[in-house]
């Protein structure tokens, strides 16, 4: 006599072992890591309840190796759709218990139909990322579908924005394909990025370095430059994906949320006033004055360990998101170098992408000379900065709060690259150079020939500062649009911005601009 298996008991048998990831030795063994679980971890990131799964009963189709007698439901990845803080996304996340998180062919499948998802929904995407590359059993059938993968999420570049969460080790393909989000947050403790795995890696094995020398999160902070921030622990990341995405719109064609604040748009900084020092080699804070501006002083800096001689971040004014992109004079001068030419054009790019205006505070004496920076390709890469900014179509705002000089002045977002409003403190100096340099190379022979030459070259320093290092002749030509008080600086940038929401640039057609990589 055949018995039937009732199918309410067979679906939720398939449920509970869908929910077992790779059984429950391994999934101990990952919590005694103090890490959590791929289903943990999206539980912790959306709001309570709102996770509904797809693909739950997927299985590997590969036969070699006793990979189908050992699948396991999920193949290791969970995906599905959610809210988090009450707005729609899509996420995924690898499950380091199967099969340590690698991709095989049914994984990278998933990923594939949620990233398409996303897309056709405009939606955001949150892809959570612990798993060793790969699946070196499945061979080119798992490279395959890892190709498409990379495809679909190269597809969302500037449509939807995309956040990854790199949680545990992540190696080669899925490195990659984790380093084409628009933001990479990486857990302190536990995120390793790796494009080659640490036990092929040369150093690793012969000079003593470990795993988190290689490709820690302090290292991706500061000096690879990829991670936008680390995340002390699991909930901080989760945290820090919700404060990114609420400066975000869902899509590329819709404006960013714009959020109340009881904060005074008309609001006085009077701390601004002495900020600047009289002596105009003096270092200060740029991020004091970026703070004193925003919205209650919320500003969210991004990158701040890497190229710190240029601040990017998010802040709102008047409610509205806007990017922050400020020369930092405490570090380097606050001279443009090639790292801070990448950061920066980087940023700038990201924001045009979602349609968040741009705010920028100039004080910057130029490019960093040296052989380092020249055979290293300043040129190139200080032209992406040039180029991002030019390229960009938001509303594009500019402080000039102290140097403005030579090449670095027209790379920050200066008049002539079409920015919308640019403003200059009474301290501000724009000029091709410095004066001392300026009169060294006017006036050398001058100075050969003068009976007092420290005398003649401090006239002829105050001579060229009065003619030519202060805002009024740029305003008088029409480069500045105002010299401004600082203690007004918050009002005259909200005043400037509310009727730049709507500002539209019609381009002539072209498949795409080709920027100086």
């Amino acid at each position: 006599m055949n018995t039937r298996i009732d199918p309410k008991e067979e679906l939720d048998y398939l449920r509970r072992e869908a929910r077992r990831g790779g059984g429950q030795s391994k999934v101990e063994a990952l919590r005694a890591t103090g890490r959590k679980t791929a289903r943990e971890r999206i539980e912790a990131l959306v709001d309570q309840g709102s996770f509904m799964e797809i693909d739950a009963f997927v299985l590997s189709r590969e036969t070699e190796h006793g990979i189908d007698r050992n699948a396991i439901l999920g193949d290791g990845v969970i995906a599905g759709n959610a809210t988090l803080d009450g707005r729609r996304i899509l996420c995924f996340s690898q499950d380091f218990s199967v099969f340590g998180g690698s991709v095989g062919e049914m994984h990278a499948q998933k990923i594939v139909k949620i990233v398409d998802m996303a897309l056709r929904a405009r939606l955001p995407l949150v892809a959570i990322w612990d798993g060793g590359g790969q699946r070196a059993h499945e061979g080119v059938t798992s490279l395959g579908m890892t190709g498409e993968m990379m495809d679909r999420l190269i597809a969302c570049s500037g449509r939807i924005p995309v956040i990854s969460l790199v949680m545990g080790p992540v190696v080669g393909a899925s490195a990659l394909a984790a380093a084409l989000a628009d933001f990479v947050i990486i857990g302190e403790e536990h995120g390793e990025f790796f494009m080659s795995s640490p036990l092929e890696t040369p150093e690793v094995a012969e000079e003593g370095m470990n795993s988190k020398d290689l490709g820690g999160a302090e290292m991706h902070a500061s000096r690879s430059g990829i991670a936008s921030l680390v995340a002390t622990d699991e909930e901080d990341a989760m945290d820090i994906v919700a404060e990114i995405l609420s400066y975000f719109p869902d899509h590329c064609d819709a404006l960013p949320p714009v959020l109340s604040t009881n904060d005074s748009d008309g609001r006085s900084c009077k701390e601004l006033d002495d900020i600047v020092p009289d002596d105009s080699n003096r270092p200060y804070d740029m991020k004091g004055i970026v703070e004193v501006i925003l919205d209650d002083g919320n500003f969210v800096e991004l990158q701040p360990a890497y190229a710190e001689n240029i601040v990017i971040g998010f802040g709102r004014l008047g409610g509205n998101p806007v990017g922050i992109i400020a020369n930092q004079p405490k570090v380097l001068a606050g001279c443009l170098d090639i790292d801070a030419s990448v950061k920066a054009a980087r940023f700038i790019r990201t924001c045009d992408c979602f349609n968040i205006p741009l705010i920028s505070f100039v004080d910057v004496p130029g490019f960093l000379p040296g052989t380092v920076q020249e055979w290293g390709g300043i040129i190139r890469h200080g032209a992406k900065l040039l180029y991002a900014y030019a390229e960009a179509t938001v509303p594009q705002l500019t402080v000039v709060t102290r140097k403005a000089y030579g090449g670095a002045y027209l790379a920050m977002s200066c008049k002539h690259l079409e920015s919308d409003y640019n403003v200059a403190w009474p301290s501000g100096e724009l000029a091709v150079m410095g004066a001392e340099g300026a009169v060294n190379i006017i006036h050398r022979r001058e100075l050969k020939d003068a009976e007092n030459p420290i005398t003649k070259h401090s006239e002829l320093v105050d001579e060229y500062r009065q003619k030519f290092g202060d805002p009024y002749v740029a305003a008088r030509n029409g480069w500045l649009d105002d010299v401004i008080e600082p203690c007004e600086t918050r009002m005259r940038l909200i005043r400037a911005l509310k009727p730049l929401i709507s500002k539209r640039v019609w381009q002539p057609p072209r498949k795409h601009g080709n920027i100086p990589l």
